[in-house]
């Protein structure tokens, strides 16, 4: 297995940004060519997901509904007041897979993969790994 991390900056306390590019890069750079590329998000208020990457409006959907779904409350017993980041974490969870073939991720066409801030604004942590047989 090979690995790597690289920064994800956000602005909103939730707020969805494509890494899409980013991975891509991570792959082409390291040259890896056939395989499955893992991406981890090692915080417990933010998640990864895939999802359209043609419309943005999806992603505005998405946020507000992540927002309507599981608001922030005072009735939480959490004392730091974002369990709601944490539960809509737990939602889009920690990790995806993605085939990587011929150099390239084989992601649908209008696929992209999305880090999910849940209790921004952060400088949080990405962690791209690779397998190959």
């Amino acid at each position: 297995m090979i690995a790597t991390e690289f920064r994800v900056k956000t602005q909103r306390r939730t707020q969805f940004v494509s890494i899409t590019t980013e991975i891509a890069t991570v792959v082409a750079n390291n040259n890896w060519l056939d395989g499955v590329v893992t991406v981890f998000v090692p915080h417990t208020t933010a998640g990864i997901t895939i999802n359209e990457n043609a419309d943005p409006d999806v992603v505005r959907d998405m946020e507000s509904f992540s927002d309507t779904l599981v608001p922030q409350s005072k009735k939480f017993y959490h004392s730091e007041g974002n369990s709601d980041a944490h539960i809509k974490a737990s939602f889009y969870g920690s990790s995806v897979q993605v085939i990587v073939r011929n150099g390239k991720m084989w992601l649908g066409t209008w696929q992209g993969i999305y880090f999910c801030e849940c209790d921004g604004p952060r400088d949080r942590k990405v962690y791209v790994a690779f397998v190959t047989s």
